[in-house]
């Protein structure tokens, strides 16, 4: 059933968005940077990741749009066989019109089908869609494009998207040859020993505590600090730098007692500190 249904939504696809393309840039034009807020929490900047040497593909796409529907589970998969956004080929997904919920509902809905790992997904009035989607004006949903290491527009209108392999013609007609590689193949390793190194200082704090950890590359690191009882009381997402990285936690609002800081490094390990409030 599921399958018969994703055939109709790739049909209907064809129907709706076989003009969809980028009208702000050319290809060949260098694309303005953005920065957007995943529903997830984690921030993502388009000229960090061109920097890391990735080609990024961006899905620009709304909620209740039948073709996006059809055509992100192969999205989800393209992301998953090259790596889950470790390797050379960076996915991202950004929408228009909708809020956290709304995309959130839409990831596990449809993003999910097939049990692949959805891309990042950026909602448009809370994720910081809607900004993007301004400044590359595409003129039908989905638009897939093709943006290269130096952030030149290599493809404006990835279509029509009948499978995985509708994406990777794209990449090779732009000269692009991505890597296939399993998620977390490359990180897992190193993101447990920088949290085995994981620290916060002062400890017992008073106003302010520091975590310091130091990563062999950037990703993307959660700190979630909950009470003995596990009931989460802040969290809050950074990029962290290859090198060491020092993040603040304000503690001045906290009653004093003990605490539970959780550090999490990407997709890939979870580590916790124990941290004493004091006055």
């Amino acid at each position: 059933m599921k399958k018969l249904l994703l055939s109709l939504g790739v049909i209907a696809t064809t129907c709706f968005a076989g003009n969809a393309q980028i009208q702000n840039y050319s290809v060949g034009q260098t694309v303005n940077d953005f920065t957007v807020t995943d529903v997830h929490g984690a921030t993502h900047n388009l000229s960090q990741i061109a920097a890391s040497g990735q080609w990024i593909l961006i899905d620009f796409f709304f909620t209740t749009c039948p073709p996006c529907q059809g055509t992100v589970p192969y999205f989800s998969e393209l992301h998953e066989k090259y790596g889950c956004n470790e390797g050379d080929l960076f996915c991202i997904s950004i929408d228009t019109g909708d809020d956290d919920a709304d995309v959130l509902a839409f990831e596990n809905t449809y993003a999910t089908q097939g049990g692949f790992s959805p891309a990042p997904a950026a909602s448009g009035t809370e994720g910081g869609g809607n900004a993007v989607i301004a400044d590359f004006g595409p003129s039908a949903y989905p638009t897939y494009c093709l943006i290269d290491p130096n952030m030149v527009m290599q493809n404006g209108d990835i279509w029509p998207i009948n499978n995985v392999g509708s994406f990777e013609t794209a990449f090779a007609n732009a000269g692009f040859s991505p890597q296939e590689m399993s998620c977390g193949s490359l990180s897992v390793e190193n993101a447990e020993l920088a949290l085995n190194d994981a620290v916060l200082f002062p400890n017992p704090s008073t106003t302010a505590t520091t975590l310091s950890v130091s990563l062999e590359s950037a990703m993307d690191v959660e700190v979630t600090v909950l009470n003995m009882l596990g009931a989460q009381v802040s969290t809050n997402t950074f990029t962290g730098a290859e090198g060491t990285n020092k993040y603040e936690i304000a503690t001045d609002g906290l009653a004093v007692g003990q605490y539970i800081v959780s550090v999490s490094l990407g997709d890939y390990a979870t580590h916790q500190l124990n941290l004493s409030v004091v006055k």
